[in-house]
């Protein structure tokens, strides 16, 4: 019978070389990465993992278990999490956190997310929302300064989410936003936009309405 403790079994026997996995060769690194997926979807179909590794040798190592943001996961999410091990070296989360670097974005001092051949900065990018009576999701226009060099990448409109929902948290993602466009960013500085950092504090206030 396939349970998450089996999961959480086979990590525990490994998770030496996992902590330690950045300083590992290529090959191992490869061995360990496809071993923790392989284990993570046979015991628990539809959830990530994401690896967080610290900056200071006594910070601990994370791994939150994420749903992309797809609620028929939530459940199984919390599933997994619940019967993680105690490492003292290891902090486990369920789902993407909200980011606690807002006053770094807003200081322009955030560190680019790079994916693949694109690279955005979570401080440079805008956004317009779109409200709607009957219902409590909105619409929204993401403004990108280089737009236009990445408009074919498929994984342009992914790596925007992915910023979005370390900005504001996977749920409040699925909670909150309905449909993302993205677009270049006006040259007319008269345009009001709001910057994506502060797209929680525009989801708060609008929920107080």
């Amino acid at each position: 019978m396939k349970t998450i403790e089996h999961f959480w079994s086979w990590f525990s026997g490994h998770q030496s070389k996992l902590k330690n996995l950045i300083t590992l060769s290529a090959k191992e690194k490869k061995y360990y990465v496809y071993w923790l997926d392989w284990h993570l979807h046979f015991y628990a179909p539809g959830v990530d993992f994401i690896l967080i590794f610290p900056n200071r040798k006594n910070e601990k190592t994370k791994m939150i278990i994420s749903a992309n943001g797809n609620p028929d996961f939530f459940t199984k999410v919390e599933e997994v999490i619940k019967p993680a091990p105690k490492f003292k070296d290891w902090e486990f989360k369920a789902f993407v956190q909200p980011s606690k670097d807002i006053d770094e974005m807003e200081a322009g001092l955030d560190k680019p997310y790079i994916f693949k051949d694109i690279n955005l900065k979570a401080s440079e990018l805008k956004f317009i929302p779109f409200e709607y009576e009957d219902s409590k999701k909105i619409d929204m226009i993401v403004y990108l300064k280089n737009f236009t060099v990445h408009c074919n990448n498929k994984n342009l409109l992914e790596a925007v989410f992915i910023i979005m929902q370390d900005i504001i948290g996977e749920k409040s993602l699925y909670k909150n936003i309905n449909f993302v466009e993205l677009a270049q960013m006006p040259e007319d500085d008269n345009i009001e936009l709001i910057y994506l950092y502060d797209l929680q504090c525009y989801l708060d206030e609008i929920n107080t309405k």
